[in-house]
C-alpha cells in the first residue's frame, strides 16, 4: 500500500513549481488562520470591552481584507493543487495506455476489457483526487493542528491541555476506520469493474443477444452484479455514515469543555472574554479540518487499492519484448523458416497452472514468393503458426527466422511494418473509410488508397457510400456488411505493400463471385511475396507452392495438392469433408447463373 501511494506522488515531481506554489498559499493561509483569532481577541478586549468605536470600526475593516485576502489565497490554491492532479492523471494514463498496447497478446487474451476500462478511468480519477485536493486537506488538517497546538499552550497551557484531550480519539478513530475502510473500498472496485465488463460485453455483443432472445437474461445477470455492487456501496455508506458523527462528536466535546472551564476562568478574571473567544474559534478552526480529515482517509484507502491496481498493469512484463540490442529488420525477401518449433501457454485450472501445449517440433522453410497453405482441424495449431510470425507470441521451443535472422534478434516495429495481415475477425475503427485503410500507413497519397481499394475490389462499392472514402463507417464498421469489412481490410494490408502476407480465411465472408475477384487480384498481388493463408478455399488449396496438414499441433504431412491427394490419407479426408464440396457449390452457382440468363 505505501509503496503504491509513493510512486503515485512521484508523478507529481514534474509539477513541482506549481506544488510550490500550491504549498505557498497552504503556508499563507495558516498563517492567517492563526492570526485572525488573536485579532478578532483584540478587537473584543480593545474594541469592545474598550469602549473604543473607532478603533472598532478600523479593526473590522481589517479583519475583512484579512478574510478576503485568505479568499484569494484559496482560490490560488485550488487552482494550483487541481492542475497538477489532473497532470498526474493526465501522466498515468498516458503511462497505461502505453503499457497496453506494449503488452503481449498473451495479457490480453486472459484480461477482460471492462476491467482495463474501469482501471483507466475510475482508479486513475481515484489517484487524482488523492494527489490533489485530498492531500492537500492532509495537509491542510496537519498543519492546522500543529500550529494551533502550539498556540493554544502559549495563550493558557491548563486550557490547551483540556481542549487537546479528545485529540488522540479522533486520531484513533481516524486510523481504525481507514484500516476497515480498505479492503472493502477494493472488494467495490473489483466489483465495478466486473460490472463494467458486463455492459461492455452486452453493448459489444448486442446483435447476439438480440439473436438469441437473451435479453431478459442478460438483464437479470446485470441485475445480480449489481446487486453485489450495491452491497458493498451500502456497507462503505454505513461505515462512513459512522465515522463523521463520531468524528463531529470528539471534536465537539472539545468545545464544551471549554466553554465551561474557560467560562469559570473569564468569571474569576484569569482569562479575558476575548481570549476565551480566541480560544473556541480556534478549535472551531480545527474542527472542519477533522471532520473532511475524515472524508479523506476513506478517499485515501480506495485511492491505496486504487494505485496498486495501475501499477498492476504498468509493471506486467510483456511475454514479448524486444532484446536490448535488438536491430532494425533490413528490407526484407521473405525467406520465412520454422526450426523445430514448439508453442505452449499456461492456463489456470482452479489452483493448478495446467500447460497447454499447442505446437510440437514444427519444421518447414517458405521460399520468397511462394504461398503456403496452413490446412488443419480447429485447435491443430494454424493460427497459432501465423501469430508467431508477426511476434505476437514467442515460440517456448525452437526459432522462426526470416532471410535467416532470428524474429527475436530484429526489433517488432521493423518487423511488423513488412508484414501485411488480413484477421479472420476483421476489426475497423470508428473512423472513414479512408482512415481506416490507411491505418498502417496514414502519410499514404489518396491515389494509393484508391489504388489499394481497387486491388481488393472495395472501390466499387466505396464510391457508392454517401461520402465515398469520407464515409464513416462506424463502431466496428457496424454499417458495412461482412464481406465489405473484409475488403476493406484486405485493402489496409495492401496499402502497407508487405514483403509477406498473412490472410487468415481472408474470403470467408464474401460471396463466390467476390471471392472469385478478389482471388484474381491477389494472384497479381501476391507476386513476390510470401504468403500465409489459413485454407478453407478449395480455390486457394490448389494454388499453393505449399500446403502444411497440421494435426494435434504437428506437420502431418506437406506438399501440393496433387502430392497429398495421393500420399496423405489426413489430406484426403479434409479434402472429401470440407473441400470436395465447394466444387459441387461451385457448379451449382455456375448452372445458376446460366439458368438466369
Amino acid at each position: 500500500m505505501r509503496s503504491a501511494l509513493l510512486r503515485s506522488y512521484r508523478y507529481l515531481l514534474p509539477y513541482w513549481k506549481i506544488n510550490l506554489v500550491s504549498f505557498a498559499c497552504v503556508v499563507g493561509i495558516l498563517v492567517l488562520n492563526l492570526l485572525l483569532p488573536q485579532f478578532i481577541r483584540w478587537i473584543i478586549d480593545q474594541g469592545i470591552d474598550g469602549d473604543n468605536l473607532r478603533l472598532l470600526f478600523w479593526a473590522i475593516a481589517g479583519l475583512l481584507a484579512l478574510t478576503l485576502l485568505r479568499g484569494v489565497l484559496t482560490y490560488i490554491e485550488g487552482q494550483t493543487t487541481e492542475v497538477a492532479s489532473q497532470g498526474v492523471a493526465y501522466d498515468l494514463r498516458k503511462d497505461i495506455q502505453r503499457k497496453l498496447t506494449s503488452l503481449s497478446f498473451s495479457f490480453h487474451d486472459t484480461t477482460e476489457t471492462g476491467e482495463l476500462l474501469s482501471r483507466a478511468v475510475q482508479d486513475v480519477e481515484r489517484i487524482r483526487f488523492l494527489t490533489g485536493r485530498a492531500s492537500l486537506r492532509i495537509l491542510e488538517g496537519a498543519l492546522m493542528l500543529v500550529g494551533t497546538t502550539i498556540v493554544l499552550f502559549w495563550m493558557q497551557p491548563r486550557l490547551a491541555t483540556l481542549a487537546l484531550l479528545s485529540f488522540p480519539l479522533l486520531i484513533y478513530q481516524a486510523l481504525h476506520f481507514g484500516r476497515r475502510f480498505r479492503p472493502l473500498s477494493l472488494k467495490i472496485q473489483k466489483q465495478l469493474a466486473v460490472l463494467t465488463t458486463v455492459v461492455e460485453q452486452n453493448l459489444r455483443g448486442s446483435k447476439i443477444v438480440k439473436a438469441y432472445a437473451q435479453e431478459q437474461a442478460e438483464v437479470e445477470r446485470f441485475d445480480r452484479e449489481n446487486e453485489r455492487w450495491f452491497g458493498l456501496s451500502s456497507q462503505s455508506a454505513r461505515l462512513q455514515s459512522i465515522q463523521a458523527p463520531l468524528l463531529l462528536l470528539f471534536a465537539n466535546l472539545a468545545s464544551v469543555a471549554i466553554i465551561w472551564y474557560g467560562g469559570a476562568l473569564v468569571v474569576h478574571g484569569q482569562l479575558s472574554l476575548g481570549e476565551l473567544v480566541a480560544f473556541t474559534t480556534y478549535l472551531a478552526q480545527l474542527i472542519d479540518p477533522i471532520r473532511r480529515l475524515g472524508m479523506v482517509i476513506p478517499a485515501v484507502a480506495i485511492a491505496a487499492s486504487s494505485a496498486e491496481r495501475i501499477f498492476e498493469i504498468i509493471d506486467t512484463v510483456p511475454d514479448v519484448k524486444e532484446a536490448p540490442d535488438a536491430m532494425a529488420l533490413p528490407q526484407l525477401k521473405g525467406n520465412v523458416r520454422f526450426e523445430n518449433v514448439s508453442f505452449a501457454y499456461g492456463r489456470n485450472g482452479g489452483d493448478i497452472q495446467k500447460v497447454v501445449r499447442v505446437l510440437k517440433g514444427v519444421d518447414f522453410e517458405a521460399q520468397p514468393g511462394q504461398v503456403i497453405a496452413l490446412l488443419g482441424q480447429t485447435g491443430s495449431g494454424k493460427s497459432t503458426i501465423i501469430s508467431l510470425i508477426p511476434r505476437f507470441y514467442d515460440p517456448t521451443g525452437g526459432r522462426i527466422l526470416v532471410d535467416g535472422i532470428d524474429l527475436r534478434q530484429v526489433t517488432i516495429q521493423s518487423l511488423r511494418t513488412q508484414i501485411g495481415i488480413v484477421m479472420q475477425e476483421t476489426t475497423l475503427f470508428a473512423a472513414s473509410v479512408r482512415q481506416n485503410i490507411a491505418f498502417g500507413r496514414p502519410d499514404a497519397s489518396a491515389d494509393e488508397i484508391v489504388a489499394a481499394a481497387q486491388a481488393a475490389q472495395a472501390h466499387d462499392f466505396i464510391i457508392e457510400m454517401p461520402q465515398g472514402y469520407d464515409t464513416h463507417v462506424g463502431e466496428r464498421g457496424v454499417t458495412l456488411s461482412g464481406g465489405q469489412k473484409q475488403r476493406l481490410a484486405i485493402a489496409r494490408a495492401l496499402l502497407l505493400d508487405p514483403r509477406i502476407l498473412i490472410l487468415d480465411d481472408a474470403t470467408a465472408s464474401v460471396d463466390t463471385q467476390t471471392e472469385s475477384r478478389i482471388q484474381l487480384a491477389f494472384a497479381r498481388l501476391m507476386e513476390g511475396r510470401t504468403t500465409f493463408v489459413i485454407a478453407h478455399r478449395l480455390s486457394t488449396v490448389r494454388r499453393a507452392d505449399l500446403i502444411l496438414v497440421l494435426d494435434h499441433g504437428q506437420v502431418a504431412a506437406r506438399g501440393d495438392h496433387g502430392t497429398l491427394m495421393n500420399t496423405s490419407p489426413i489430406y484426403r479426408e479434409i479434402y472429401q469433408r470440407q473441400l470436395a464440396p465447394q466444387e459441387k457449390e461451385k457448379v451449382l452457382f455456375s448452372n445458376h447463373v446460366v439458368v438466369g440468363k
